[in-house]
C-alpha cells in the first residue's frame, strides 16, 4: 500500500511540473497573441481559464505536496508550493496585462519548483 501511495504521490507531482509549464506557456503565448498581434483575447485571457488552472494545480498542490510532507518530513516543498500558489490566487484579483503574467509565472515557477523538490524528498 505504501508505494501505491509513492506511486501517486509521485504521478501528482509530475503532473504538477506539467501543469505548472503549461500555465507559464500560456501566460507568454496570452500576452504575445493578445497584445502583440491582438489574436484571441476572449479565450486566452478568460478568466475562467484562470481559475479553473488554479483550482486543479491546488487539488494537485495539497494533495502531492502534503503526502511529500508526510513521506519526508520536510515541510520546505509545501511552504514553497504554498507560496506560489498564493502568488498564482494574486494574479487572479488584478487586470489581465504584465503584473497578472509576471505573478502567475513567478506563482508557477514555485509550484514547479516545490514538485521537483518533493520528488527528491528534499529542499
Amino acid at each position: 500500500m505504501r508505494t501505491a501511495l509513492l506511486a501517486i504521490r509521485n504521478r501528482l507531482d509530475r503532473a504538477g511540473i506539467i501543469l505548472s509549464g503549461l500555465c507559464a506557456v500560456h501566460c507568454i503565448l496570452g500576452v504575445v497573441l493578445v497584445g502583440v498581434l491582438g489574436l484571441g483575447g476572449e479565450a486566452l485571457l478568460s478568466p475562467s481559464i484562470h481559475r479553473i488552472g488554479l483550482a486543479m494545480a491546488l487539488v494537485v498542490g495539497i494533495i502531492s505536496l502534503g503526502f511529500g510532507v508526510l513521506r519526508h518530513g520536510r515541510v520546505a516543498p509545501l511552504a514553497i508550493g504554498a507560496s506560489g500558489l498564493t502568488l498564482m490566487g494574486i494574479a487572479l484579483l488584478v487586470d489581465h496585462g504584465i503584473e497578472e503574467t509576471v505573478l502567475t509565472i513567478a506563482g508557477v515557477s514555485l509550484v514547479a519548483f516545490a514538485h521537483i523538490r518533493n520528488l527528491h524528498g528534499a529542499c
